[in-house]
């Protein structure tokens, strides 16, 4: 069976899942069915106060998607980014699913119980479909990353170039601006 039947069956019982309600819709990547718990208000929270900021700064050809399908068939991956700056054009696009060549920013941010999803798996299917800037925060540490300029070294997708930060700096990504300074850090016991 090929990698791409492999996927088609796995979106396709994807899509016929019962998904449990304390579970987020399942991702695909290499020939895996991946499930999460669902975001808990802590990440939520997070994810708010990025959008909130990042919102007015894009111009009006640009739409902030908040956890929508982001695939690509071709590679066997769909991702589902926690916020995903992307062409308006793309939003209003007759597919189900963000096509990744159309999104300028994906941001996700660390879930307590599988932060390898972010600084592993996804750190290597975002730049292999393309996204040009990937910001990684973490709320465990009141840390985030940002890579960008996605390359092909030996066969390994990877991004060219990255940056750390710390919660209190002001990540600039292009000409937009985001002031970590009240990003909450999660408190024992949440995501």
């Amino acid at each position: 069976m090929t990698e791409q039947n492999v996927y088609r069956h796995l979106h396709e019982f994807r899509e016929t899942f019962d998904r449990p309600e304390s579970l987020a819709w399942p991702e695909i990547s290499h020939g895996q069915l991946l499930m999460m718990m669902s975001p808990k208000k802590q990440h939520q929270l997070v994810a708010h106060r990025l959008r909130t900021q990042l919102e007015p700064q894009l111009s009006t050809d640009l739409v902030l998607m908040v956890a929508t399908d982001m695939e690509d068939a071709g590679l066997g991956i769909l991702r589902v980014p926690d916020l995903a700056v992307i062409d308006e054009e793309e939003a209003v696009a007759d597919s189900d699913a963000i096509d990744p060549r159309r999104c300028h920013l994906v941001i996700e941010i660390v879930s307590r119980s599988n932060p390898s999803n972010d600084y592993e798996g996804k750190l290597r299917d975002y730049p292999a479909m393309g996204v040009p800037h990937y910001l990684i925060v973490d709320p465990r540490d009141g840390s985030a990353v940002h890579h960008w300029a996605p390359v092909n070294r030996s066969g390994a997708p990877t991004y060219d170039n990255r940056q750390h930060y710390t919660f209190s700096d002001t990540i600039t990504i292009t000409d937009w601006k985001i002031d970590t300074t009240d990003l909450p850090r999660y408190s024992e016991g949440g995501k």
